[in-house]
């Protein structure tokens, strides 16, 4: 047994293999998306995102803090966790990236329809959501469809995706260790 696992020291071995990140990425749907203000310290909020071209694509209006730090500055970062997937909890990832502001009519519509479409499906999927059940993707786009409103794309340039499922099977391998190794001091 190695040292990293009888201990949580080092958990680079814990990765999420390149298929669960990208399921992770296409299933999740919401993001915390972080950026800097002008002092430079980092905030985020959680936002809907839709994963396409290999890059995160959202949606806000001009006014937010964000849109005015991202013109300022587009380092960004991107959080993604499994919690409330089908995948289950214990699976994140970790971006970081650059963001650029679109205005343009055609980005915009490209965006918002396939958000629709995604968040339609979503509500099929979980009933219980009241933004989403039911959801109508024509009307969704009316009410993005705004002169104030822009679309984000951010392009992922580092991972630190982490797999919750590698760790717990590690874990109990440690522990099984652990009990033979106190056993065997019981023993004696």
């Amino acid at each position: 047994m190695t040292e990293q696992a009888t201990n949580y020291d080092d958990v680079k071995q814990y990765r999420l293999d390149p298929e669960r990140e990208q399921e992770l990425v296409n299933t999740a749907g919401e993001c915390t998306f972080i950026w800097a203000n002008k002092a430079g310290h980092p905030i985020g909020v959680i936002t809907a995102y839709v994963p396409a071209k290999g890059k995160i694509w959202m949606t806000a209006t001009k006014e937010r803090v964000r849109i005015k730090a991202i013109a300022r500055d587009g380092r960004s970062s991107i959080v993604i966790t499994s919690k409330g997937t089908p995948m289950g909890g214990g699976k994140c990832v970790t971006y970081k990236g650059h963001t650029v502001i679109h205005e343009d009519e055609e980005t915009k519509h490209w965006m918002y329809n396939l958000l629709a479409q995604g968040m339609a499906a979503e509500g099929r999927q979980d009933e219980g959501n009241q933004f989403t059940s039911g959801l109508d993707p024509d009307m969704f786009v009316r009410f993005l469809d705004t002169p104030e409103r822009i679309v984000l794309e951010f392009t992922p340039e580092m991972s630190i995706p982490f797999d919750g499922d590698k760790m717990a099977q590690g874990t109990a391998q440690a522990y099984a260790e652990f009990a033979k190794q106190d056993a065997a001091k019981s023993g004696s």
